[in-house]
């Protein structure tokens, strides 16, 4: 089933602004949001995809990629694992849309969300160096990783034996009431205990290994799989890799950052790669054949007699794949005349005897003309 266009979802339009989206979006997630349509598997998805599109058209420059290329052009940039949407990453990245809670309706079901936000853990940041033929093909990377897991000992309860008191504070409900009395009668309302957070109980001692807080920081290795086309600066989310979260709250993410290494011989722009190919006077004017570098090894080109400097020659297809699915870019050969600096008396009677030949003299054809004498000739 093909996705739905993200300012249809919102229902705006394409010139809309930051806050006519925000609104728009708040307006969505209130109307779909879990706790108002409890077991609504149909209202869920609509608050995902409405999360979704939220997180793109909020995003000046995810907006102006999506503008450009629609729905393939966001393989990749989503800050949801996969481009899916998990209830705990939406609640975590845009709690602050309902103006600092995550659920506006947390004053009538109890703040059991609360509960298990609060208990999410933090996500990681690591970057991973890549070179230019790694991000060609793509690449399996093995990296290590200082995380934070559960206590085996514990099993991430804290609590040791496994033994609870009963809230002293809140009774057990994990929630506090107050009751004020206004013009139009009392109004109850319900916020999360402070001292058992939510969870209605307290350990009795706590754990020896963690000492209480069920969590034990670890190095663990991770393979991760990262796509070919990938850029400098680009952020891939591995979800659930993080930090786990106390008391059995769910992991962070681990957010894979790219750096790009440079290439001895190649310089990336976007797609495309510029390769600078010097060669000297004389196998311009008579012609060679060339080895150049590609990232799958050398290959020849053939330099027809009398090439100028600055000529750009174009190998189709030899640059690196788009991560949008789109045509790979090209390899752009610039062609740098090298001139002689050190010559000896038999070459320069040679130059100097040569110097005022016809076919010695600079006769540039149109194709050959600066930038400024094309423009010249425009308006002669």
């Amino acid at each position: 089933m093909a996705k739905r266009d993200y300012y249809e979802i919102l229902g705006i339009n394409k010139n809309a602004s930051s806050s006519e989206i925000k609104k728009a979006y708040r307006k969505l997630a209130i109307k779909y949001h879990p706790d108002k349509n409890p077991g609504n598997k149909g209202a869920e998805e609509k608050f995902k995809e409405a999360a979704e599109a939220y997180e793109v058209l909020s995003n000046n420059e995810k907006r102006q990629r999506y503008d450009q290329f629609g729905h393939a052009g966001m393989k990749g940039a989503h800050s949801f694992s996969g481009g899916g949407m998990n209830m705990e990453d939406i609640f975590e990245q845009f709690g602050d849309i309902f103006g600092g809670s995550s659920s506006p309706f947390e004053s009538f079901f109890g703040g059991g969300r609360t509960q298990r936000r609060n208990h999410r853990g933090s996500n990681l940041r690591i970057r991973v160096k890549l070179t230019l033929e790694e991000i060609a093909t793509g690449v399996e990377k093995k990296i290590k990783v200082q995380r934070d897991n559960t206590c085996k000992t514990c099993n991430g309860s804290g609590a040791k034996n496994g033994e609870y008191d009963t809230c002293g504070v809140c009774n057990g409900s994990g929630q506090i009431t107050r009751v004020a009395n206004t013009p139009l009668g009392q109004m109850r309302t319900s916020s999360t205990c402070h001292t058992c957070h939510g969870e209605g109980k307290n350990i009795k001692a706590s754990c020896n290994t963690c000492s209480g807080t069920g969590i034990i920081s670890a190095e663990e290795k991770l393979s991760i799989k990262i796509p070919a086309g990938v850029a400098d600066g680009m952020q891939l989310n591995v979800s659930g890799k993080g930090n786990v979260g106390k008391r059995g709250g769910t992991s962070g993410n681990l957010i894979v950052i790219i750096q790009e290494e440079p290439h001895p011989n190649l310089i990336r722009e976007s797609n495309n790669l510029h390769h600078d190919l010097y060669i000297s006077f004389p196998e311009a004017t008579l012609g060679i054949t060339k080895e150049v570098p590609t990232l799958n090894g050398k290959v020849k080109i053939k330099i027809e007699e009398g090439i100028q400097g600055g000529k750009v020659l174009r190998l189709r297809n030899k640059g690196l794949p788009s991560i949008e699915g789109y045509s790979p870019g090209d390899l752009l050969i610039h062609i740098n005349l090298w001139t002689p600096q050190n010559l000896n008396k038999e070459q320069k009677a040679f130059f100097t005897e040569q110097k005022e030949s016809k076919n010695m003299q600079p006769n540039p054809g149109q194709s050959d003309k600066s930038f400024f004498e094309r423009v010249k000739d425009m308006f002669n």
